[in-house]
């Protein structure tokens, strides 16, 4: 996570937006409490209270959880029950996660708490806030969540910080525990009493926290991919012809006519594009990766808002079981299910292979002297003592093929666990952390044809590239040469990488042209 500090956002008064939940998340911003939440979550809490002294047993109140439903529990053991419940919960294996999907999930956990659904007291979401503000970060790990009955594992880690227990990273990623994190920040740790522990655990925070940062990501990548697609095609000397409004709204798609309106603004004014206009070109179509990228990338786009839409329901809600309803029932649901974030988690890894595979087709078109339109072999600097880019081609080409992999959806995976009584799972959390590695894909290979379609356009001197695709050549030459001999290539792309992830690229053509859609 980033040192940059955002200003701090107000949670309770609503629901909160992608950006803001991005900006805690990923930018370390703070957070304060809406007091109409805090007074809401008053209310609900002596609901809860007064079930706690029914002598009839009440869910996840009075009894134990998951299979254990029917089990009650005596009101001497309730406190017990509620810190046993997120000690055994706490059973993460693996890899640590990253530091922004916790404070992603953190967040949204605390926002379902605001809502004064889950009939918790004020006092935890305020020392959930306070862990949050201390930018004290649990430690998650990567296996533990199955998507249903909330991202129970995660979240209870999460849970066992704010009780005193576990480890947790510090602001500066120092790993302590959490004692003497909450100890140094001045914070008193959390005993839980009926229902909170309950509370804690039971949502989608983990999976929607990694869809937030994921469309976030898309956003940017989903427009990069639109400049490198025009670069491409300049290099190639391809047409503009068919990125003409006219043509695209034959076919009402929405995110397609963005796509073209990009690639043609970025090819407008090319000297290269102009050069091959006239009646002795011969040739009478573009290869479909360069022809069809509105077409490709648009459908990405149409798939994003969709995802965006489920992801913005999503943080209108209040995920617990049993919840506290608006006229002071506790009832039992199943709104924990992560399938609807689960489904288009999915749909993006899949979206994302495809618009890396269409990238990865024209990086090796480039390459290639039978269909490259004169460019040298792997736009290698001295053809046959010099491979030039074909081993970057390869790495894309691998990188590819591993977001096919990952582009299997986990949302079919069901397996059933808690003795049968949980016996329907979404698998979200597993298709959100799959969409992070293949996000991290697409933008490296969107930066493999960058720097290639750079060195292209070098190589089609005397003649110019447009504005907008020569203002991105020029940044990608601040950090990589021009063409030359065969050099060391891995810190070459691992540069135009970073020049792709963050907004480099982007801010390049929008010099140029203003900002892209």
């Amino acid at each position: 996570m980033t040192t940059t500090i955002s200003p701090a956002v107000v949670l309770g008064a609503g629901a909160p937006s992608i950006d803001e939940v991005v900006r805690i998340a990923r930018f370390g911003a703070a957070v304060t409490l809406a007091d109409d939440a805090l007074s809401g979550m008053a209310t609900t809490r002596s609901i809860v209270e007064h079930l706690a002294d029914d002598p009839e047993p009440h869910y996840g109140i009075s009894t134990g959880f998951g299979a254990l439903a029917t089990t009650f529990i005596t009101a001497e053991r309730r406190r017990q029950l509620q810190q046993s419940l997120v000690r055994s919960h706490a059973a993460g294996s693996g890899r640590e996660v990253e530091t922004e999907v916790t404070r992603a999930l953190m967040t949204l956990r605390l926002c379902t708490l605001l809502t004064a659904r889950t009939g918790i007291r004020p006092l935890v979401a305020e020392t959930y806030a306070a862990v949050l503000n201390a930018g004290i970060t649990p430690v998650v790990f990567e296996y533990g969540s199955l998507g249903c009955s909330g991202d129970l594992a995660p979240l209870a880690h999460c849970a066992l910080a704010l009780m005193g227990e576990g480890t947790v990273r510090t602001r500066d990623g120092e790993l302590v525990d959490a004692s003497a994190a909450l100890a140094e920040a001045g914070i008193t740790p959390v005993v839980l009493a009926e229902k909170e522990g309950l509370a804690l655990i039971n949502g989608t925070d983990g999976m929607l926290g990694m869809l937030a940062l994921a469309i976030t990501a898309l956003d940017r990548l989903m427009t990069t991919a639109d400049i490198s697609a025009a670069m491409s095609v300049e290099a190639l000397l391809g047409t503009d012809a068919v990125f003409a409004a006219d043509l695209q709204a034959l076919r009402p798609q929405f995110g397609q006519s963005v796509s073209a309106r990009n690639i043609a603004r970025m090819l407008a004014y090319s000297p290269l594009v102009a050069s091959h206009k006239g009646p002795e070109c011969t040739r009478v179509q573009d290869a479909y990766s360069l022809r069809c990228a509105p077409q490709v990338h648009g459908a990405a786009r149409d798939t994003i808002a969709h995802a965006r839409l489920v992801a913005e329901r999503e943080l209108a809600s209040a995920i617990d079981n049993p919840v506290v309803t608006l006229d002071g029932r506790v009832e039992s649901n199943g709104n924990f299910h992560g399938a609807p974030v689960a489904y288009v988690l999915d749909f993006l890894a899949i979206v994302v292979a495809d618009v890396a595979s269409m990238s990865e087709r024209r990086i090796d078109r480039m390459l290639d002297p039978r269909r490259n339109e004169g460019l040298p072999p792997f736009l290698a600097h001295e053809i046959g003592v010099d491979s030039g880019l074909m081993i970057a081609q390869y790495t894309a080409a691998g990188i590819v093929s591993e977001l096919k992999r990952l582009a299997a959806p986990a949302s079919v995976d069901s397996i059933p666990s808690s003795a049968m009584q949980e016996d329907h799972v979404s698998m979200g959390w597993a298709a959100g952390r799959k969409l992070r590695i293949a996000i991290d894909g697409l933008a490296q290979v969107l930066a493999i044809e960058v720097m290639t379609a750079s060195r292209a356009l070098d190589l089609r001197a005397p003649l110019l590239a447009g504005p907008a695709t020569g203002a991105v050549r020029d940044r990608v030459r601040t950090v990589v040469a021009g063409p030359g001999a065969d050099r060391y290539l891995a810190p070459e792309i691992a540069a135009v990488v970073e020049l792709v992830a963050d907004g480099s690229v982007l801010a390049a053509a929008s010099t140029e042209l203003g900002a892209l859609e």
